[in-house]
């Protein structure tokens, strides 16, 4: 059996989707792997190593320009006309529209989609006319494209009841909902949460929707008020239009409200020194840094917000605060700094549910599973 996975940014594949490529090789699949930037580099060369075969593609990421998106599709139906696939999985929402598209105008017996979460297309109310306009578009071609699908993959509940309530997802195309991307529970090792003064973590795109505003705002405020506690930022300028700007983020860093930890390679330093793990989100598919979070042994402040209030029991692993709100933000991370044995006692919840819900393998078998693939 022959399958194409297809990303919307290399790295990707290897971050995400790495333990899920490892099961299908190990389920006797030949494993073809496309995105953007594969043409040479590090990251084919660790896809080679890892024994899947990739494929550069010419894919824009964001942006919705026409003759690009269009030559992106051609792009992909020549490929998959080349490699004649068995099965075709797309994951993130270009290469779900294009991919699926392709490959029922190239003939694949079999068509999946993964959605890892909406963005910002999805947004309850888009402010302007060019955000309304994208995310009219955005539901039209996921519509159309998800025709095409034997079966669509949620993470979390809500997207797929909200795929279902808007008409984009046909009644009788089959879904269902997976606990995330997983999580590799050996890789991300638990460890003792640090003693003296409480750290707090946000690893994220620097979006706005990422919830990075409120954090930083949240920051300001306790730190005026608990002067020893840590506020660290990790992640990278997105360039998309709800990007948070470099001026403003060097505007906290001067104010001294965080510490920007700038793109990290490997997030389990950060997550190691950390005693508690932030992510105020407007929406996911399921965090992928909270899942890490969670392994390491941290508890976790994230938003009531679809994808998100999947990860926390409220008052046992961390809590559960509105989205959009730095006042009730700062509140939930008051209480670390005011009780710090809170971290240590949730921080240990955190890894128990990350080994009962989370764990990658379980999470990966049950995707085999869904694609009718034998493991």
């Amino acid at each position: 059996m022959r399958l194409l996975l297809v990303g919307g940014f290399a790295e990707s594949l290897l971050n995400f989707r790495g333990a899920l490529i490892d099961d299908l090789l190990r389920a006797g699949v030949e494993v073809h792997v496309a995105a953007p930037g594969l043409a040479d580099g590090e990251c084919r060369q660790a896809l080679l190593a890892r024994g899947a075969v990739p494929h550069d593609i010419a894919l824009r990421r964001t942006g919705m320009n026409p003759v690009a998106d269009l030559a992106a599709l051609y792009g992909l139906w020549r490929l998959m006309r080349r490699l004649r696939p068995d099965v075709f999985l797309g994951y993130t929402i270009k290469p779900v529209i294009y991919g699926l598209l392709a490959a029922r105008l190239a003939g694949v017996s079999r068509r999946y989609a993964l959605i890892t979460g909406l963005g910002y297309a999805f947004q309850d109310r888009p402010e302007g006319f060019k955000a309304r306009l994208v995310a009219g578009l955005a539901r039209g071609l996921y519509r159309l494209a998800l025709l095409a699908a034997d079966r669509v993959f949620f993470q979390n509940p809500d997207d797929q009841a909200l795929f279902r309530s808007v008409g984009l997802l046909g009644a009788k195309t089959p879904s269902a909902v997976v606990n995330g991307s997983g999580v590799d529970v050996q890789y991300f090792k638990k460890t003792r949460v640090p003693d003296g003064q409480v750290k707090f973590l946000l690893i994220a795109r620097l979006l706005g929707a990422k919830g990075v505003r409120e954090y930083a705002q949240a920051a300001g405020r306790l730190r005026r008020e608990f002067p020893s506690a840590v506020f660290r930022l990790a992640g990278w300028i997105d360039g998309g239009p709800d990007s948070i700007s470099a001026d403003e983020l060097q505007s906290w860093v001067n104010e001294g409200n965080v510490e920007y930890l700038g793109r990290l390679d490997d997030v389990r330093p950060a997550l190691q020194d950390c005693c508690v793990y932030v992510l105020p989100s407007y929406r996911e598919g399921t965090p992928r840094t909270v899942l890490e979070a969670m392994a390491i042994g941290r508890a976790v402040v994230t938003t009531d917000a679809p994808g998100c209030r999947e990860t926390v029991v409220e008052g046992v692993n961390g809590y559960l605060v509105p989205v959009g709100s730095s006042d009730r933000l700062a509140d939930a991370m008051r209480r670390f700094l005011g009780e710090p044995s809170l971290a240590r006692e949730m921080g240990e919840q955190s890894r128990r549910i990350a080994e009962e819900r989370y764990d990658v393998q379980q999470v990966n078998a049950e995707m085999l599973r869904g694609m009718e693939i034998s493991h």
